[in-house]
């Protein structure tokens, strides 16, 4: 133990709609449901979590930041699987103007009501980041950090002190 797998994943809001990638052939959420763009850090990205995950919504859409509206850091997640501590930094925003049609590298794109959420395959993290986005989240700009275990997140406001 004690290895790290620190990912991102981006998920792009409209009205009440979310759109997201069903990921296929994933190491890590294969045949799942994830946020639109997403993955591994790169070592010069190790202290610079927004360059990945523009990075990665780059190599995996196509699309470029200047598409993106209010992009911010909203959770930041732990757990332990398979010996290894995931670290997930979880990046929101509005989505401006994407391609049309929209495609991915990594599997299939879809916009879905945020109350279509429950019934979705996904890793347990990311649904419950998207469980509290629904219910409080959305409402305000918190920075919230949780650890997640047995299939519950503790979700806590991260604050300066």
């Amino acid at each position: 133990m004690g290895k790290l797998r620190p990912m991102t994943a981006l998920y792009l809001v409209k009205d009440n709609k979310i759109l997201l990638l069903y990921r296929i052939g994933s190491r890590i959420a294969d045949h799942s449901y994830v946020g639109c763009a997403g993955g591994h850090f790169q070592p010069e990205e190790y202290n610079d979590a927004r360059a990945c995950v523009l990075r990665e919504l780059y190599e995996e859409t196509g699309i470029t930041a200047d598409a993106l509206q209010d992009l911010s850091l909203r959770y930041i997640t732990m757990r332990l699987k398979n010996g290894e501590i995931r670290q997930n930094y979880y990046f929101f925003a509005k989505a401006r103007q994407l391609p049309d049609p929209l495609c991915s590298s990594e599997g299939t794109l879809a916009w879905f009501d945020l109350s279509e959420i429950d019934t979705l395959p996904m890793p347990v993290s990311a649904k419950q980041v998207l469980l509290h986005y629904r219910s409080c989240g959305q409402y305000d700009g918190l920075l919230r950090g949780a650890m997640t275990e047995n299939g519950e997140s503790r979700f806590v406001p991260l604050e300066e002190f």
